[in-house]
């Protein structure tokens, strides 16, 4: 399978790019604006193995001031082949400044600034091979197998000789599963917590990406470009959500049941998620969905409401 990430990357590399600060002796400095980003990006799963490819040609505007004089100054941070034929550290990084003086700005840039440029560079990175990937490793015929025959060995029964991998497509597989837990405590009440698990608007706002949100029993669920979709099939108004639940990358057809468990605390609020029949290798990338994907982005969402209400 291949996932072309280009659109994403655009987001996320001004996302980590755009407002850093650089501050040193001679002055302080800001990143703007992404002004020109053209290449690409994809992912390939191959063998139960996930390849990178991606080529960047960027350039981003700085401004600054100097510390003593207060003078203003501005200019662009070009990296002209950000790719996976070159580590970060080897990828070259040119800062220029507009004419004028200024310079004490421009050794700024070039040393501190190309450090966290570098650094920002890391995190577009790290995102892509985890939060850009979740689920994407399929598991192929051979290993399946493996699993039903290591399940039917551990719950005391035996594989019979005419059941060979081969047949396992006729008679169908059945996927090992396993169970996820979490707990995580907002700072908010359970009403607005539900809110979010609910309303289209606040879905799309902490998921950053068009959704389907159809908050009723029978109700359709799709989330993060297709990746996730589902269906609601409990709602308790600000006490618990249950859902049939998958990845895109999942066997097909198969769900998992989600029960979510909202709780009011002093100040603060508690999700309880409780996730059946998640394939066996999938937990770790539905685990990270969830803590990455929904709840850190929650935890933004509401850190900003409370900031513009402020």
């Amino acid at each position: 399978t291949e996932r072309d990430a280009t659109s994403w990357s655009k987001r996320k590399l001004k996302e980590v790019l755009e407002g850093l600060v650089v501050e040193g002796e001679a002055g302080r400095c800001e990143i703007g604006d992404l002004k020109h980003v053209e290449g690409e990006a994809s992912c390939n799963s191959r063998k139960g193995k996930l390849i990178f490819f991606y080529e960047w040609n960027l350039r981003l505007s700085w401004k600054g001031t100097v510390k003593e004089s207060g003078e203003k100054h501005k200019g662009s941070v070009e990296i002209p082949n950000l790719s996976e034929e070159n580590e970060v550290d080897d990828t070259e990084i040119n800062v220029s400044k507009k004419k004028g003086e200024g310079d004490v700005l421009k050794d700024l840039m070039r040393t501190e600034g190309t450090t966290k440029v570098r650094e920002a560079l890391r995190d577009y990175l790290k995102a892509l091979k985890t939060e850009f990937t979740l689920g994407m490793i399929l598991p192929t015929k051979a290993p399946a197998a493996q699993e039903l025959a290591m399940e039917q060995k551990s719950s005391g029964s035996t594989m019979q000789d005419s059941v060979t991998p081969q047949s396992l497509d006729m008679v169908g597989v059945k996927i090992p599963t396993v169970r996820i837990h979490m707990r995580e405590v907002f700072n908010s009440t359970a009403d607005e917590l539900y809110s979010i698990f609910t309303k289209k608007e606040l879905v799309q706002k902490f998921s950053k990406c068009p959704a389907v949100i159809e908050a009723e029993k029978g109700g359709k669920l799709q989330m993060f470009e297709g990746f996730v979709s589902g269906e609601y099939t409990e709602l308790v108004p600000s006490q618990r959500l249950v859902l049939k639940w998958r990845c895109r990358s999942w066997p097909d057809e198969h769900y998992a049941t989600v029960a979510l468990n909202f709780q009011d605390l002093v100040a603060q609020s508690e999700l309880e998620l409780e996730c059946k029949g998640v394939p066996i290798s999938h937990e770790e990338s539905a685990r990270q969905c969830w803590k990455k994907q929904y709840f850190e982005e929650i935890h933004i969402l509401l850190q900003q409401s409370k900031d513009s209400m402020e």
